[in-house]
């Protein structure tokens, strides 16, 4: 009798372990889909295939409707996972990024009970501005860090004189962010980051601003509770799971506004590391430790992702209209038919550094904010016939929006700010090698590149607080870097360029 003896090898099991991150852009919506595991992004879908729509009922006025968003945001969840076939009962988090400062109001039954007013929308800034006044503009730095301003707060009291009918049936107010966290978890809740964007936190008391509220008449009870920003903020309700496609009782793990969810991406995230985006409009992102504050309110402070009472980090925003607006502007105007920006990039660097005394103040997308809000329009100078060519004109507003971004970064350095490092991502402006170059030079640093997305970094986050990760850097170290600019050997001309740059500024608008 033969005996054969049978050695049982159990069926290996692999856990998956998958991530989604959300972008709640004012014109479309990102998803993201992120394996744990790899820490590597493996597929990315966006709805709608055009802008979504913003309503403008007056000038000056901007709103969407929030339950298109969540619309949205179905779509582009169910076009992720069929294109990435990941079973949905692999998904083990979410990640929310939103554009920043907009107003979601709901009643009882979570009912959207208006249109948002969204952050572009310009009706509160008197409101704001009176504020400031009133309580006093050294009282709001030292606990809020800004003026009042158009921000969310502001806002809601706009609600309050214009439509109390409305204002007496709100049960909460909250951000973008807010309103879809709420859509997916049945739970009503905001983060410190999220009040400090509405000027709601005082960051001197770490609560809410009581006198801004008392002041607006704002009750207590609407603000929702707070949770932190990296932390098991509530789970996908069954309904929300059919909706959207995935299994009920997955965690929303992040929330935060666009910037500061942009920097993080990058791997922004300490003292003297700033993180740079020029597209149609500039931002400048940067990190200190200190609590602080632009006198001018030229830039404003923020709580970053990882700020605590304890360990401050604050985000400070530069924002330049002009930015990469222009720049198509003029492409749109000039260009030939079929030119390419990698065209207009060749001709530009036919054309000497500073256009041979051709200087452009990129200054034609309505009132900047580094410019105290005065609405300066696009200024050319230094213009002759017999010597500027298109080419001149294309390097001219290629080098007047670097200029912005040197001229706004020499703010944030008059704030303390030590800038030791810069990053900025593969979407922008920044792929132009002369634009990087030029950039790199006047802030005497070099710009990293970094291949990545807001979506992707909010489900890098999710991942962090699902304890996928150590800490919060190795969670957003696992991007591509793509290329660096460093400075330039000879700098003369930059600076000469730069120089003529500031002195048509301050002709122009008094500025130094």
């Amino acid at each position: 009798m033969t005996i054969i003896s049978y050695i049982y090898i159990p069926t290996q099991r692999f856990l998956y372990m998958y991530y989604i991150g959300y972008d709640i852009g004012s014109s479309s919506i990102k998803a993201a889909l992120l394996d744990g595991e790899t820490n590597v992004d493996i597929g990315i879908a966006s709805s709608p295939n055009t802008e979504m729509a913003i309503s403008s009922p007056q000038p000056g006025w901007a709103e969407q409707d929030p339950v298109v968003w969540w619309e949205h945001i179905k779509l582009a969840t169910r076009k992720l996972l069929k294109t990435t076939g990941v079973n949905p009962s692999d998904v083990k988090g979410i990640g929310i990024s939103y554009q920043m400062h907009g107003l979601v109001l709901v009643d009882k039954l979570g009912t959207v009970l208006r249109p948002s007013i969204i952050w572009c929308d310009s009706r509160a800034v008197g409101i704001g501005n009176r504020a400031f006044e009133t309580l006093g503009q050294q009282e709001c730095f030292d606990h809020i860090l800004n003026s009042p301003g158009n921000f969310t707060a502001s806002k809601l009291r706009w609600i309050k004189e214009n439509e109390p009918d409305l204002f007496d049936r709100i049960f909460k107010f909250m951000l973008p962010g807010d309103y879809i966290a709420l859509r997916m978890t049945g739970e009503a809740n905001t983060t410190v980051a999220g009040l400090s964007e509405g000027m709601l936190w005082n960051f001197d008391a770490g609560k809410p601003y009581k006198k801004l509220l008392d002041y607006y008449e704002i009750p207590n009870e609407l603000i929702p509770s707070s949770v932190p920003t990296f932390s098991e903020q509530g789970y996908l309700t069954r309904e929300a799971a059919n909706e959207l496609g995935l299994n009920h009782g997955i965690p929303v793990g992040y929330r935060a506004g666009d910037q500061p969810n942009n920097a993080m991406s990058l791997g922004v995230l300490e003292p003297g590391q700033v993180a740079a985006t020029g597209g149609t409009s500039g931002v400048v992102y940067g990190i200190t430790d200190n609590l602080v504050y632009e006198p001018h309110s030229r830039v404003n402070s923020f709580a970053h992702v990882n700020h605590s009472m304890d360990n401050p980090h604050i985000g400070v925003l530069l924002c330049i209209n002009g930015s990469g607006i222009q720049y198509r502007w003029i492409k749109e105007q000039l260009a030939e038919k079929g030119f390419s920006y990698d065209d207009l990039e060749e001709a530009i660097k036919k054309i000497p550094i500073g256009a041979e005394g051709l200087r452009m103040l990129p200054f034609g997308n309505g009132a900047e904010r580094i410019l105290n809000n005065v609405d300066v329009g696009c200024h050319l100078c230094g213009l002759q016939f017999n010597r500027h060519s298109k080419n001149h004109l294309f390097r001219s507003a290629l080098e007047g929006i670097a200029y912005s971004f040197a001229y706004g970064m020499e703010i944030m350095n008059q704030m303390g700010m030590d800038i030791t490092s810069i990053r900025v991502g593969n979407d922008n402006l920044f792929r132009s090698e002369v634009f990087g170059n030029t950039v790199a030079t006047l802030m005497k640093g070099p710009i990293d590149m970094v291949e990545t997305t807001g979506a992707i970094g909010a489900a890098r986050a999710a991942a962090y607080s699902m304890g996928q990760f150590n800490s919060l850097k190795e969670a957003m170290a696992g991007d591509r870097m793509i290329r660096t600019y460093e400075p330039a050997r000879n700098t003369d001309a930059y600076y000469s360029s730069y120089r003529l740059w500031k002195e048509d500024l301050k002709k122009v608008t008094g500025f130094n």
